[in-house]
């Protein structure tokens, strides 16, 4: 089933990426194996911090997508929920609706960000 399926994704409604203890190092998303020590590290499944900073940001179709810079220091790339954002602007995840699979298709819901009051 294709809703069961997308709900099991575990990075896909939380911000899930991977440690590598061998170099401690941190990616998102979740990577199978260490850009930097290869076959040689160990990765494990980290939950990310909530909040971080706007790198830098771009808009499309009206909306903003900015590179995030998250407290552990890993970086994404999501949605800024948000009229205006400026680079440094801290910002928190959120859990907000992305879209839907037609008229009455399923809803999907996922990670943006919001800035912090």
């Amino acid at each position: 089933m294709v809703p069961l399926f997308w709900r099991k994704i575990k990075y896909r409604y939380d911000v899930v990426g991977s440690y590598c203890e061998k170099c401690g190092s941190y990616y998102y998303p979740k990577r199978e194996l260490c850009p930097k020590c290869r076959r040689k590290g160990k990765l494990r499944d980290e939950r990310f911090p909530d909040e971080g900073r706007v790198l830098s940001y771009t808009i499309v179709n009206g909306k903003i997508i900015a590179m995030i810079g998250l407290n552990n220091g890993a970086r994404t790339l999501a949605e800024v929920c948000a009229e205006k954002v400026e680079i440094g602007t801290r910002v928190k995840k959120v859990f907000r609706r992305y879209g839907e699979d037609g008229d009455e298709g399923i809803i999907y819901y996922g990670t943006k960000f919001v800035p912090v009051c």
